[in-house]
């Protein structure tokens, strides 16, 4: 058991994955679908009161009427996809989560709220009819690696009509200005990580050279140790924009939060609407 814990008490690779699932883990995801579910607590979502506002100020600048395919990528327990269905859009959600697809087609269901819910990895996303607006909200794409973010940029430009319109939030490192490198640990007879119990390890880790941080937590059992990487690369908004522009989008617009408050120079939250470029026909696409 020690010899297992050893390896994960140094400072890790930039962006080397967790040990063990995440989204989908049976009792991970059960907190995680209760966080998403409770109001006002944004740990796994923003407050409800702020998605209001937020799909008020989507539809208000892209409404429906005009872009009527939307898909909701990490769309969780469809608290975004119900109110944009509510909207009138045509609404297609997709998240690794058994527990909150499961979630989300019933209460779609019990709603008469017509959504189609995809459980599968935004990172291996395929689909047929294009879409007019993608939306990728609550910083999913900073706790992506470099890689991925390109990769989930490449399936949005495909899953995307021509000027079609994505839209993602991230952190700017002002998020983090101040805080220091540290390391805590609390035990728990049962919690967030497990329902027996454990003792969990968090540490914090700052990568400046490149503007992502680390927050980690090594959960001990009696049967084990798993290792949770949660990485948040941010931004300033010129890097922002080169990433999509690189990826096949322009045009792009910048906001301090996901419900279009002004962007600030002390602002912590980049928003971004971007719109596909149309490609010459022998020109290769991202």
């Amino acid at each position: 058991m020690l010899s297992e814990l050893t390896k994960y008490l140094g400072r890790p690779k930039l962006y080397t994955p967790s040990s063990a699932p995440f989204w989908d883990d049976e009792h991970i995801s059960k907190r995680m679908l209760a966080a998403h579910l409770d109001p006002e607590w944004e740990a796994a979502s923003r407050s409800h009161a702020f998605i209001d506002k937020s799909v008020e100020w989507i539809s208000s600048i892209l409404p429906a009427k005009d872009n009527p395919r939307l898909l909701d990528l990490g769309c969780g327990p469809g608290l975004y996809a119900e109110g944009f269905c509510r909207k009138g859009y045509q609404v297609t959600g997709v998240d690794l989560s058994p527990r909150s697809i499961n979630y989300a087609r019933a209460s779609a269901a019990k709603q008469g709220l017509e959504i189609i819910y995809v459980n599968q990895d935004y990172l291996d996303l395929s689909v047929d009819d294009p879409f007019d607006i993608a939306v990728l909200i609550y910083r999913d794409y900073g706790a992506l690696s470099d890689t991925n973010r390109a990769r989930i940029l490449a399936h949005a430009y495909q899953a995307l009509k021509p000027n079609g319109h994505l839209i993602l939030d991230v952190f700017t490192p002002l998020q983090y200005q101040g805080k220091g490198e540290a390391r805590t640990w609390e035990f728990k007879q049962e919690g967030f990580w497990r329902p027996e119990p454990y003792l969990c390890l968090e540490s914090f880790h700052r990568y400046d050279d490149s503007n992502t941080f680390l927050t980690r937590y090594i959960v001990i059992t009696d049967t084990g140790v798993d290792c949770y990487n949660i990485w948040d690369h941010t931004f300033e908004v010129d890097d922002l924009r080169r990433e999509l522009n690189r990826a096949g989008f322009a045009d792009v617009d910048i906001y301090g939060d996901a419900a279009g408050a002004e962007y600030q120079a002390n602002s912590t939250i980049i928003c971004a609407v971007a719109k596909k470029m149309t490609r010459a026909s022998n020109e290769p696409e991202p």
